[in-house]
């Protein structure tokens, strides 16, 4: 029984350690699967859309950050908006809005530097005018002198430019051109080849009048530096590690007196275009920033028939630093009376140019100018080899016929040749400002100005008929307006003459180098 008893504990005593070491298996793998388990458990119902995150409700829209709109939404919200038959273009959609938009009042403290400002000579309505302004307020312009004529002058849209923060418009008036009448610009010799032209020519010395009273206006605020830009036009200042203007031109060095950007010229996809700066997103790069041989080699497949590599110029627009004896140099540069000014050339920035990017802009090109529509005449209306060709398309052809001759000269089609040029450089993508744009009217930044303007002009009814009598007055200046005559004061001294809208480099170019 003895030898029994001690032979059979030992089994005893390994049973139980085996019955114990398989307990704790069991309880190790069960710690350890549960939290694994719960964990993707939750994850698949999050994924799903079946779990609720208590942070999704502090947004509004239960979106709180960009992109979390999904693809079905977006396409519904399309459906929608093709199905009405309409789109406002100033209006908040039901989808998303980009919320770090929402109450911000665009309006810069007087530390912000440098300080940039934009001026402008425009005719363009509120779905043209507001998306430029507020771009550019993004990038980091403060202050904007819009020299308004036109449409831009007409109550409804200078009463809602006016409640912009930063927004200085000015009204062609009988004052306002009796105080450009007076002007130096008169007595030299720089502009002097712009004088008493009708069409493009008087509009460029316009330019260089307003340009002028704008470079004493911005002295006056206390502004670093000035842009002269078109309302067609938008600053991509590409090269800056926060797609910034500001940090753009405040890294340039401080004895540079102009800053060049080259510009890209928009190519349209589409014939049915009503929102450039939203729906266009190709552009064919400037000559300053592409390769010699990439250039000409391409020169012919880019062209595409049309007189020049460009549509329209090639010579882009530049910034100055504000500072004494600073004077236009026609619209696409700046100048000093005192002295030959230093200037740089950006190797990635650059201006955006939406040339022709819709078809009407065919027709209201052509009923802003009162040339005859021959070969001959339109010389002297124009600057530009496609702007003469394509006010005689739009006086002389049919609805059909122009809309044919656009999509052979505008618009891109060719999905091959498009993809050939994406891949060899020409042509390039750029998304950023399409972005940008397209989360303000999102966020409700259109349509919240002008409602606010109007609100503020129902309260004071009589101001606005002030301001409706003042618009008047200009408007019938501005019909009744003629170029005045001035002697010329030739004081033998050299001077650089106006930089008018310029071509890219033609063929001749390197036929000429050889």
């Amino acid at each position: 029984m003895a030898g029994l008893y001690s032979s059979s504990k030992p089994t005893v005593s390994s049973s139980s350690s085996s019955t114990s070491s398989s307990s704790s298996s069991r309880l190790f793998l069960l710690v350890t699967l549960l939290p694994l388990s719960l964990a993707c458990f939750a994850f698949v119902l999050q994924w799903r859309g079946g779990l609720d995150d208590p942070v999704t409700h502090w947004s509004i829209d239960h979106h709180e950050f960009p992109g979390m709109v999904t693809t079905q939404e977006k396409r519904s919200l399309r459906r929608s908006v093709s199905d009405s038959g309409c789109v406002d273009l100033l209006g908040q959609s039901r989808s998303p809005s980009f919320p770090y938009f929402r109450n911000w009042k665009f309006d810069y403290d007087s530390d912000l530097k440098p300080r940039i400002c934009i001026t402008t000579s425009t005719s363009a309505g509120l779905e043209q005018t507001l998306p430029w302004i507020y771009f550019h307020k993004v990038i980091g312009v403060s202050t904007f002198y819009l020299f308004v004529e036109g449409k831009a002058a007409s109550p409804n849209v200078s009463r809602v430019l006016e409640t912009i923060p930063g927004v200085k418009v000015i009204h062609r008036t009988k004052e306002l051109e009796e105080k450009q009448a007076k002007s130096r610009i008169w007595n030299e010799t720089w502009l002097s080849s712009f004088f008493y032209k009708p069409c493009n020519y008087e509009l460029f010395v316009k330019q260089s009048l307003n340009m002028e009273m704008a470079i004493t206006m911005a002295q006056d605020a206390g502004m670093e530096w000035i842009i002269h830009l078109d309302t067609d036009e938008l600053i991509h200042p590409s090269g800056t590690h926060e797609y910034s203007l500001r940090k753009l031109l405040g890294n340039i060095s401080a004895d540079v007196d102009i800053v060049i950007f080259p510009n890209y010229e928009s190519s349209v996809e589409r014939d049915d275009i009503r929102e450039p700066f939203s729906e266009v997103s190709m552009f064919k790069k400037n000559y300053d920033h592409l390769l010699r041989d990439v250039y000409f080699g391409n020169y012919k497949d880019a062209t595409r028939g049309n007189p020049n590599y460009f549509l329209t110029y090639g010579n882009g627009k530049a910034a100055a630093r504000v500072q004494d004896h600073l004077r236009p140099n026609g619209a696409h540069r700046w100048h000093n009376y005192r002295k030959s000014p230093n200037e740089v050339k950006l190797e990635e920035a650059a201006v955006l140019h939406y040339t022709y990017p819709r078809f009407s802009d065919l027709t209201s090109r052509r009923d802003r100018c009162g040339c005859k529509p021959t070969k001959v005449d339109v010389k002297r209306c124009f600057m530009l080899e496609f702007d003469r060709a394509a006010f005689i398309i739009a006086s002389t052809a049919s609805s059909e016929e122009m809309l044919q001759w656009y999509r052979e000269h505008v618009v891109w089609t060719d999905e091959k040749l498009k993809l050939k040029l994406l891949r060899k450089g020409i042509l390039t993508r750029i998304y950023a400002p399409m972005v940008i744009i397209q989360e303000l009217r999102e966020a409700g930044v259109f349509s919240s100005v002008v409602i606010a303007a109007h609100m503020s002009l129902s309260k004071n009814s009589s101001t606005a008929d002030s301001t409706s009598g003042i618009t008047r007055e200009s408007s019938e200046a501005t019909g009744r307006r003629r170029v005045l005559e001035f002697h010329l004061d030739f004081d033998g001294k050299s001077q650089a003459s106006a930089v008018p809208p310029q071509s890219p480099p033609g063929l001749e170019a390197t036929q000429m180098e050889q």
